[in-house]
């Protein structure tokens, strides 16, 4: 048996690049289990070659995304090696038509697990706590204050009742278990399997929702508008596709990567945050790092640097096609006034 601690490779490669490029998949889910696949994958070829293997191996199921994951990260770490898929092989399958059969052979011989036939599912555990997530109603009556600190997108420190915290897995451990005690970041969704399949996960995800969050709002601050409009509409995209589809190891996630960190050249500054019953609040942000913001600029009591008659030029240029539009409207006999 070979046990490794890849916690920093997960932080430092997987975790904080997900930060950077704000990755979710369909809208809800961090990729929490996806995230870890590649990370796994890699140190098992690794210690396959390391004793001359030409085997690896994985127990996950016929119907699930691991099988994916585990594989295309085999194949493309080291394409020589040979995989055994039990959960695939014909003579398995005839033997345990699911988990239900594998629960009773492991109470025939006496095997201890964690899963009942009650309740048979799969639970994994990566970098987050080992207990699930306080339920929001039983979270604490006082909120939590905190400071985030980021360069380049990426969380450096973490202060906390005026105590700072530095060293990426020490830090990401703290905002995983402020979120924890405070129920932040449990989502019960249905996704869209790789393979085709709806799937009901339930997910505890505290420090990276907490972190997404913030770094979201701090990108709001120092990031300009086309720039992060490109970013969300194809990296963010595509980079949490990738993950989720196991595609880590390949051209495009590299590819989509240099986008990423080049996004986040000016993505340094402050969040400040409050965990409080289930949810994550942004209560104020600074940065150094940009001059897109100013106060002055924005505010409605001063012309300084501007003039609002230019406005009505930018208005009539941007209303010509929306003018011919509502024209063509009139003529064809269905104009935009009638709802």
């Amino acid at each position: 048996m070979v046990i490794l601690d890849l916690q920093q490779e997960f932080v430092d490669q997987i975790v904080f690049r997900a930060i950077q490029c704000n990755a979710i998949y369909e809208d809800r889910y961090l990729l929490g289990t996806s995230l870890a696949r590649p990370i796994i994958a890699r140190a098992q070829v690794r210690v396959a070659e390391q004793y001359n293997c030409e085997f690896v191996s994985h127990g996950c199921t016929g119907k699930g995304n691991d099988q994916v994951r585990f594989e295309l990260a085999f194949k493309a770490c080291n394409p020589e090696i040979k995989v055994i898929a039990p959960w695939r092989l014909p003579e398995f399958c005839a033997r345990f038509q699911g988990r239900q059969d594998l629960l009773k052979y492991a109470a025939d011989k006496n095997i201890p697990v964690s899963s009942t036939p009650k309740a048979p599912w799969s639970m994994d555990d990566n970098l987050e706590l080992w207990t699930r997530t306080v339920d929001p109603q039983d979270a604490p009556n006082t909120p939590q204050e905190f400071t985030i600190v980021f360069e380049k997108g990426i969380p450096v420190k973490v202060i906390v009742d005026g105590k700072e915290t530095t060293g990426s897995v020490e830090l990401f451990k703290l905002l995983n278990k402020i979120g924890h005690d405070h129920g932040v970041g449990r989502v019960d969704i249905v996704e869209n399997r790789f393979i085709g399949l709806k799937s009901r996960g339930c997910y505890d995800t505290p420090g990276l929702t907490i972190a997404r969050l913030a770094h979201l709002d701090l990108e709001g601050l120092v990031m300009d508008s086309r720039v992060r409009e490109l970013r969300d509409q194809f990296v963010t995209i595509s980079w949490s596709r990738q993950l989720y589809n196991g595609m880590y190891f390949s051209p495009e996630r590299e590819f989509v990567e240099n986008s990423i960190i080049f996004s986040q050249q000016n993505v340094t500054g402050e969040v400040r945050m409050m965990a409080y019953k289930g949810n994550a609040y942004v209560l104020g942000r600074k940065s150094d790092a940009s001059n897109l913001y100013s106060e002055a600029d924005a505010s409605m009591d001063s012309l300084e640097g501007f003039s609002p008659m230019d406005t009505t030029g930018f208005i009539e240029i941007n209303a010509i096609r929306l003018k011919k539009y509502g024209l063509q409207k009139i003529k064809d006999g269905k104009p935009l006034t009638q709802s």
